[in-house]
């Protein structure tokens, strides 16, 4: 059966030229322009320039190569050399596509021809057949006869129905005059889609760290876009699902790809979004994954942070204590200009390399940003330390009155690394807290966070003791 359906693709496939109504001269990718913004949902707005060959009085014009997950009540079609001069009375998008199943179902019930084999010199030789379905397979009558997927090739008399080779929009034009038009059709398309991926290179102090940005990009709305001006737009898009907000919503989008173009690469602010063109065309193929280099820093300065988190429910029961505890480890920098930085990035994974003692990157760590504006603060959880160690115990637990208890915490760090250190102990207290007594500095994150700051000598052990009444 593969064989036969092959071979009606072949047969049909050089009368869909023939078949095909207007001429649209945008079918060439060499005059078309294309501009295609990317957004972070699932969501592109494609903007395709092309001359078309003008009838005057009322035509149909197809409009072939869109998207084939195309938002048809989102197109807009606009004539560029003579914007009064044509205008629209109906737009069909026609995605009922010409394929071996599709042009099968159009002759059930009708009589085709089967050419098949037989005798020693395995000779073909055609039988005409009533195809009665092709559901799970084609059943024809031949004769008195059923023959359910029989070997052989079908040839059909002709084109059956109105199939496209691809999807089409198809236009009832009106126009004053005939000859090349320029026009200019938008549209949104979902099957659209971009993320952002980092690679930090940490140096051997950990105290620097080089930063690259990549785009990958993929694209599965149904056509390709060749030498598109591509822009990507970072931010969270809100969808509404009204006909009418989706206009709105459009037109909003389509005003991304009209700001200016930029001779080199360049991001800025748009809306509540940000926006990063692209400063070259790029090819972008039918179910393809393409990665784009985004950005580029070095010699960006960070902290390698030791941070041991508690918990609220600490303070609400006896519990005793935990042992064994991990402490995490974080890399921090400062997304400034003058740190090497400096431009909005896109949430997305950093993964963070070291190079080995024989020069080889190894993985150390990777975590997940969301969108961060320039001049704030990074934070990259790296993974947990090795050679630090802590427990928390709960060394006193007082109810003093209905909702009123003092409670004390002792926390042991032990450092087995041969520097010292410095650690986080973050504690996150609840309802109305007073601390009573400790043996460190604390500084007051929030309402209901503190954070202590515990040195630890290398080979060492630190004790950090509080107490602090809680009223619920």
């Amino acid at each position: 059966m593969r064989t036969k359906l092959m071979l009606i693709v072949l047969a049909v496939g050089g009368l869909l030229a023939v078949t095909d109504g207007a001429t649209v001269m945008g079918d060439d990718p060499e005059p078309r322009t294309l501009a295609v913004t990317v957004y972070n949902g699932n969501l592109g707005l494609v903007k395709d320039q092309r001359p078309i060959e003008l009838k005057r009085g009322v035509f149909t014009l197809p409009f072939k190569d869109v998207a084939a997950q195309i938002d048809p009540t989102s197109v807009a079609f606009s004539a560029l050399g003579h914007p009064g001069a044509v205008e629209v009375l109906e737009q069909n998008y026609e995605y009922d596509l010409l394929t071996p199943q599709a042009l099968l179902e159009k002759y059930v019930g009708e009589t085709v021809t089967l050419y098949m084999r037989r005798g020693e010199h395995n000779e073909e030789f055609p039988v005409k057949a009533k195809l009665l379905s092709v559901q799970g397979g084609a059943v024809y009558q031949i004769g008195d006869s059923i023959a359910l997927n029989p070997p052989g090739r079908v040839v059909l008399p002709d084109l059956k129905g109105d199939l496209k080779a691809l999807p089409t929009l198809v236009w009832t034009l009106k126009s004053d005059r005939s000859g090349a038009e320029p026009v200019e059709v938008s549209y949104l398309t979902t099957g659209l889609n971009w993320k952002a991926d980092y690679v930090a290179t940490l140096a051997e102090d950990d105290k620097s760290l080089s930063l690259g940005g990549w785009v990958t990009l993929q694209n599965s709305s149904g056509t390709a876009y060749p030498n598109a001006k591509l822009k990507l737009v970072a931010g969270d898009i809100h969808r509404a699902p009204t006909s009418q907000n989706r206009r709105d919503e459009y037109h909003a989008l389509k005003a991304a790809t009209e700001m200016p173009d930029e001779s080199s690469f360049e991001e800025r602010t748009f809306f509540e979004y940000h926006l990063y063109d692209l400063p070259r065309p790029t090819t972008i193929k039918n179910n393809q994954t393409k990665q784009i280099r985004l950005l580029g820093g070095s010699g960006v300065k960070t902290d390698k942070v030791y941070r041991l988190a508690g918990a609220p429910w600490y303070y609400t029961q006896q519990y005793g204590g935990e042992k064994g505890l991990k402490i995490g480890v974080y890399q921090e920098f400062d997304n400034k200009k003058r740190n090497g930085l400096g431009i909005a990035l896109p949430g997305g994974v950093v993964r963070l390399y070291k190079a080995d003692t024989d020069g080889s990157l190894q993985l150390i760590g990777e975590d997940r940003i969301d969108h961060t504006p320039r001049d704030e603060r990074i934070k990259l959880k790296v993974g947990e330390a090795f050679d630090i160690v802590a427990e928390r115990i709960q060394t006193e637990y007082r109810k003093l009155a209905p909702g009123l208890y003092e409670e004390e915490f002792e926390v042991v760090i032990r450092n087995h690394k041969d520097e010292r250190i410095m650690v986080e102990v973050v504690e996150p207290l609840p309802s109305d807290w007073t601390m009573l007594s400790n043996t460190h500095d604390y500084e007051e994150l929030d309402a209901f966070t503190v954070r202590f700051d515990v040195p630890v000598a290398s080979h060492g052990e630190a004790t950090l003791r509080y107490r602090v009444r809680i009223r619920f």
